[in-house]
This record gives structure tokens, sequence and C-alpha cells, in this order.
């Protein structure tokens, strides 16, 4: 029987997966993309876990679903386990509460870390997907409780990305997507020279982290930052 790697990801429902979102997976970095990991990853696709019911409407029964199945990840010996959207940080404390295995479910839990990096005197850029759908509840089951230096931007209104919204099964530009990240934080960091480090909330942004880093000089926090920090507490990576 093949061992079980320590790290589970939990993504959505394999029939609930549009075409666009498909395109964003072929890029290494993506959450969902085996190729962005220097180590095992179990890739687990939850029934009836997709944009309504993690993004826009989160629901009791995706909770008892997620709770389901992260037990039985944790009886195949799987010691962490996180999720392949950030809005899951809705389900944080009870997925936390449920098992005893380390539970991560979206990279905002790095917010209050980037915070207490830059200082009071700076201010920390959440780049979201879609702000409408990114509620207080959200960021307080992230455990975000000051507000004061954080900023939120979001895709939504982008032209490339909104089709990830208005037609999801559509043509998809992915080179557009990348200007269009830069772009947003770049007129962020415009009104607000303070910023001195970014969250991507979306496990779809970390492809385009590193150009980010390069053109405006900035820390990106993403998925993989998390979930690499994971890897090496469970000594499933190692630098040394």
């Amino acid at each position: 029987m093949e061992k079980m790697p320590k790290i589970a990801l939990l993504r959505w429902d394999a029939d609930q997966i549009s075409d666009v979102l498909m395109k964003l997976e072929t890029l290494p970095g993506n959450s969902t993309n085996p190729e962005s990991y220097p180590f095992d990853v179990a890739l687990v696709h939850v029934k009836g876990a997709n944009m309504d019911t993690v993004e826009v409407n989160p629901c009791q029964e995706l909770l008892d679903e997620y709770i389901r199945v992260c037990k039985e990840l944790a009886a195949q010996g799987v010691k962490a386990i996180t999720t392949s959207c950030g809005f899951n940080a809705y389900y944080q404390e009870a997925l936390a509460a449920a098992v005893p295995e380390v539970v991560f479910t979206s990279s905002l839990l790095q917010v209050p870390f980037a915070q207490t990096i830059v200082g009071k005197n700076g201010k920390v850029a959440i780049l979201t997907a879609n702000s409408n759908d990114l509620t207080e509840e959200h960021l307080a089951r992230a455990n975000i409780t000051n507000r004061e230096n954080v900023l939120i931007y979001s895709m939504h209104e982008q032209p490339e990305w909104s089709r990830v919204y208005s037609d999801p099964n559509g043509p998809f530009d992915l080179d557009a997507v990348a200007s269009e990240v830069v772009d947003v934080l770049r007129k962020g960091l415009e009104e607000h020279p303070d910023i001195g480090a970014v969250v991507f909330e979306c496990t779809d942004l970390p492809p385009f982290a590193s150009r980010v880093r390069e053109e405006l000089g900035l820390p990106v926090f993403d998925f993989n930052s998390m979930v690499g920090h994971i890897a090496m507490a469970l000594n499933v990576h190692k630098l040394y």
C-alpha cells in the first residue's frame, strides 16, 4: 500500500471546476498543480466544494463534509491539511477544532505575521479574487483582528480576471492576468507607498507572485509560502 503524504489539500468537487480554473491549474505555483511542490501532497476532491459553497455561500453541509474528509485523512496518517481556496478561511476555526492535525485553510492566516514584520508604520495589502465575497467573518476567522494597517485590493473588476465569473468556460489569457495582478498592486503602491508586504488570498495567484516581487520590490506571501512553512515545520521539506 502506497504511503500517504503528510500534507493533504482539499480541493473542489471534480465535477465543478470550470475551464478557466483548469487553465490556471496548468501553471506551476497553482495550489492544485502537483508540479508546484518539491514534496508529496495528496490532492483530494471534496464533494460539494465549489465556488458557491466555498466563496459565495459557505454552509454547514460543506463544513460537515470537510470534517468527515479530514478525519478520514488523519486516519491514513496525514499530519497537516490545507485547501485550494483562500475563502476557506471561513471554515478555519471549526476544522482546526474538529481534528488534532494541523489545519491551515487559507493564506490569509499569514496576514497577522505580515502585519508584525512591516511594523506600525507599514501596511499590508491583501489581494483577493473578489472583494465582494471577502467578508469581515473571513478576516476574523483568519485571526485578522487589527484592521488599521490592512488594505484590500481585488481582481474581480479586471477585464481578463473577471472572466472567472462572467465566462468561466470561455477563452482566458494568462499573460493578461499576470499584467493585471501587477497593475492592481502598482496602483495600490502609488496610493499607499507605505505598503510593506502583500498577501495573496487566492490560490490561483501564486504563479504571478515572482513578477510582483521583481517589479514592485515587495515581499509577497501566498499559498506557497504558507505550505512551505508547514512542510519545513513537519520536516517534510528540508533546507539543509
